[in-house]
């Protein structure tokens, strides 16, 4: 197959602008700090996770599916993005989510809601660990459903962020810049394996740093072992003929704090410090985590003052008003 000659649904409004954020960069001295909005796509508040769902509801479309399901936390970006998704495309929506139902719809709770998806809540269970019995069960009732994996990270959605480099190779040429470092959240793996796989194929020379989120393993593998296993997947699917090593994958592990969604001093100190300076929001579990990251890396000398540095807004600003009290205090 051609690299990109797949089923592509577009709900997404690309390319995503790139600013510099001098007022920051100024107040930290060091690199110049540029950022990447995909906190802009569009679809529901945005958030990276669009780039993923063009090409996994483009090929649930052409397999003639009626219905989507997926899973993630309560405050899942994914799942809001994903049930946004759906209704723009005519789909019935189930999202398996980990917890139990608030009193309160809160956050990308409550836009889950208002994009009539169907909830199955699974308590301990985050990361769509019963999708395949509430699968078999939609199959029963007559449904043709569509699975769409943890934070849309399979090949087909790693093709999302391939692109994405395409995207960003073609404005830094048109802003005749030059980028040193991109820096971006790292959890479910599609972004990373698309990223690095973008930059093996449109030869770029910046340095890919993945600020892991999530302490949790992936079935028996470890976070790391995950994300290889994908990116040479991800290279077989699209007929890349080169195997990538843990050597190709930079993940900054020190900055998982107390655990995933848990808020700490990190996070709250990167949220109140962009949106000071930039007027900018991150998010409290995956973009405050790891613009919290850039901030400490940045603090502790680890860029040299010619560096370039672009961050790489992933979204999530809606989950911000459902940790309001834990930013606050």
């Amino acid at each position: 197959m051609k690299k990109f000659d797949m089923p592509r649904k577009k709900i997404g409004f690309f390319p995503t602008p790139i600013t510099e954020l001098k007022q920051l960069s100024k107040k930290l001295g060091g690199p110049r700090i540029f950022i990447k909005r995909d906190d802009l796509t569009g679809l529901a508040f945005g958030g990276n996770k669009t780039r993923k769902l063009e090409f996994l509801i483009g090929d649930a479309l052409s397999k003639g599916c009626d219905t989507i399901i997926t899973g993630g936390a309560e405050q899942s970006n994914h799942c809001r993005q994903t049930a946004a998704a759906c209704a723009l495309s005519g789909l019935e929506c189930h999202l398996v989510l980990g917890g139990s139902e608030p009193e309160l719809p809160k956050g990308n709770f409550l836009l889950d809601k208002l994009f009539a998806a169907n909830i199955h809540w699974t308590g301990t269970f985050r990361k769509g660990e019963k999708i395949p019995q509430i699968t078999e069960e939609l199959i029963r009732l007559g449904k043709k459903p569509y699975i769409i994996p943890y934070g849309g990270s399979n090949e087909i959605g790693v093709v999302g962020f391939v692109e994405a480099v395409n995207e960003l190779k073609t404005q830094l040429k048109e802003m005749n810049e030059k980028i040193s470092h991109v820096v971006f959240a790292s959890s479910s793996g599609g972004t990373h394996a698309g990223l690095v796989l973008g930059k093996y194929i449109y030869n770029q020379n910046y340095i890919l740093i993945g600020v892991e989120i999530d302490k949790e393993e992936f079935g028996n593998l470890v976070y790391s072992d995950h994300l290889l296993n994908l990116t040479n997947s991800s290279a077989k699917f699209l007929g890349i003929d080169h195997t990538f090593t843990k050597n190709d994958l930079i993940l900054k592990n020190e900055y998982l704090g107390e655990g995933y969604g848990v808020v700490g001093e990190l996070e709250k100190n990167a949220i109140k410090l962009l949106a000071e300076t930039e007027g900018i929001l991150v998010d409290p579990v995956y973009t405050g985590r790891t613009f919290g990251a850039l901030v400490d890396m940045i603090k502790r000398g680890e860029f040299k003052n010619t560096d370039a540095v672009l961050f790489w807004h992933t979204g999530g600003s809606p989950s911000i008003f459902s940790y309001a009290e834990k930013i606050l205090l």
